[in-house]
């Protein structure tokens, strides 16, 4: 009988532990809620209609390359980044992706396909697959609460329209996204990848990361984006996102 009773409390002791603190934990659209706010608000986030932003790539070996980003709403966007004194260019106009790659060969711009065109249509997403979620078709859980260098983060799992997942950490005291986990196909191989998300400045009322690393999981090296300037609305023509038209050789000469 004694064994019985201990028993009995200890399961009344674990109900009730369990009961405070699903009663404590706040809900997926509380934190999002909270994420907003502490970015600035989310009419403050849908007054944005373009950015800017330029810094540098860091990479292996220490190799940098310069680059720029322009966003435009809906869902555009372009990328130029200097390497070995080339310009290469990745954009998504709103249904199709492009780029043009002189450092491999591909002076001409390409339209992209698969996998590249996936990722690069996830990129355009203006705002994040948080905010508007539902009405995105995402699905967002709260997986729990976890460590990150020393500083509790709640985990949340995003199932995207398309059936991709990714792994998004709000930090417990600021809500920022700190952390974002995820797998990528890259040339027909899952990759998983993170991205740690830092040096948060405001800019227009807003406040964005300045510095982005984002590496294989589990692996040494990576890519570092350190950000030196954005552009909240700046003037940005549809036309930059539109694929250019290939250049005609010259006629030969008679």
């Amino acid at each position: 009988m004694k064994i019985r009773k201990t028993f009995v409390w200890a399961l009344l002791a674990g109900l009730m532990a369990a009961a405070a603190s699903a009663q404590t934990a706040p809900t997926v659209d509380e934190l999002i809620a909270k994420n907003l706010e502490a970015r600035g608000g989310k009419d403050k986030i849908k007054s944005v209609n373009t950015l800017r932003m330029s810094g540098k790539m860091t990479m292996g070996q220490g190799m940098e390359a310069p680059f720029t980003a322009e966003m435009a709403r809906p869902n555009k966007m372009r990328r130029d980044f200097i390497i070995q004194g080339m310009t290469g260019t990745m954009a998504f106009d709103g249904e199709g992706g492009w780029s043009v790659m002189p450092f491999m060969g591909k002076k001409e711009p390409e339209p992209m396909a698969g996998d590249d065109l996936k990722e690069l249509q996830d990129e355009a997403d203006f705002d994040g697959p948080l905010v508007d979620y539902k009405e995105k078709g995402h699905q967002v859980e709260l997986v729990g609460k976890e460590d990150l260098d020393g500083s509790p983060a709640y985990k949340l799992k995003v199932t995207k329209k398309n059936g991709e997942v990714e792994y998004h950490y709000l930090d417990a005291d600021q809500y920022l996204e700190v952390k974002v986990e995820g797998k990528r196909r890259t040339q027909g191989h899952e990759v998983e990848g993170e991205s740690m998300l830092g040096n948060y400045k405001e800019v227009g009322g807003l406040l964005f990361p300045f510095s982005i690393e984002a590496r294989q999981k589990g692996a040494p090296g990576g890519m570092t984006l350190t950000i030196d300037k954005i552009e909240v609305n700046p003037d940005v023509p549809a036309s930059r996102f539109d694929m250019p038209k290939a250049e005609k050789p010259a006629p030969p000469q008679p």
